[in-house]
């Protein structure tokens, strides 16, 4: 492999994992997933899905992270938008 071939294989981004999640009030005033996390394709689909979810829940959040789930490598997650009550990220 040549020095152009090992800086094009650097260059490649890590695989994203992208999500959308809402949150509704139980009887006891708990937040609790709306639906199971829906995996997005794009940041800017996250983003336009959470804003279209945004006031029809408690909370809406879409955020991202770098993910290697074959190797178990995950990193820290990025909010890319929040509305309303969200539980706090783990």
């Amino acid at each position: 492999m040549d020095a152009s071939e090992h800086n094009a294989l650097s260059q490649q981004k890590a695989p994203k994992l992208i999500v959308v999640m809402a949150f509704d009030r139980d009887e006891e005033g708990e937040l609790q997933p709306a639906f199971d996390p829906m995996e997005q394709q794009t940041e800017d689909r996250a983003i336009r899905t959470a804003k279209g979810l945004a006031g029809k829940h408690a909370g809406v959040i879409a955020w991202s992270r770098e993910a290697n789930p074959t190797i178990g490598e995950y990193g820290e997650p990025t909010t890319l938008f929040v509305d309303g009550e969200v539980p706090d990220m783990e």
